[in-house]
């Protein structure tokens, strides 16, 4: 099935592929599917040719995929933590109209990949605005930050975080694989010794 991140926008205009050609060169950007003034598919390879991803922009339209795909997400949040979380995205996601799909290949792995695909995610997001997911991570708040534990129970390192806390977003970072902190997060409370960013 692959890996995919994902943008969840609230603005479903097409985004100019001139304009985000200029931002990923030397990486290109080809249309796969639809046309240039409104593609459905693009493929950003190196300029070499080797695949970096496949973009795939579904609008969220009753009996489509995009719609299909959400009431999937809609129902999946109730199942992890924090509640305070599961709550706020259950509100929040049936306002997403447009779902932009980013499938990762390989070649994010070969002559530093991963910098065109953060350009063109970036800027994919700034255009559609809302929030991000990540398979085997979870929905960001529309700041960017992981607000839904769905790590895997071998995730480790230092990752941005969020929690609500009073009906307002706190930002931090914390340590994955520090148990306390994990707990405490899925509690929806900000851990101890995370650091407030």
């Amino acid at each position: 099935m692959g890996y995919y991140i994902r943008v969840l926008g609230k603005n479903p205009d097409n985004i100019s592929l001139l304009d985000l050609r200029v931002k990923l060169h030397p990486a290109i950007l080809t249309v796969a599917q639809g046309t240039e003034d409104g593609w459905e598919q693009v493929i950003l390879t190196h300029d070499a040719g080797l695949e970096i991803a496949l973009v795939e922009k579904n609008l969220v339209v009753d009996g489509q995929l995009g719609a299909d795909e959400l009431n999937e997400f809609i129902e999946e949040v109730a199942h992890y933590k924090p509640e305070s979380a599961v709550t706020w995205l259950r509100e929040f996601l049936p306002t997403v109209k447009v779902i932009y799909a980013f499938q990762v290949f390989s070649g994010t792995d070969v002559d530093d990949g991963w910098t065109p695909l953060h350009r063109l995610y970036s800027a994919v997001w700034n255009h559609a605005g809302g929030i991000l997911q990540a398979d085997g991570e979870g929905f960001s708040d529309e700041a960017g930050f992981t607000i839904l534990w769905q790590f895997a129970d071998t995730a480790r390192g230092v990752w941005n975080m969020g929690t609500l806390q009073r009906g307002q977003w706190v930002h931090f970072e914390m340590d994955l694989g520090n148990e306390l902190q994990r707990e405490a997060f899925k509690r929806g409370e900000v851990p101890q010794g995370a650091k407030i960013v």
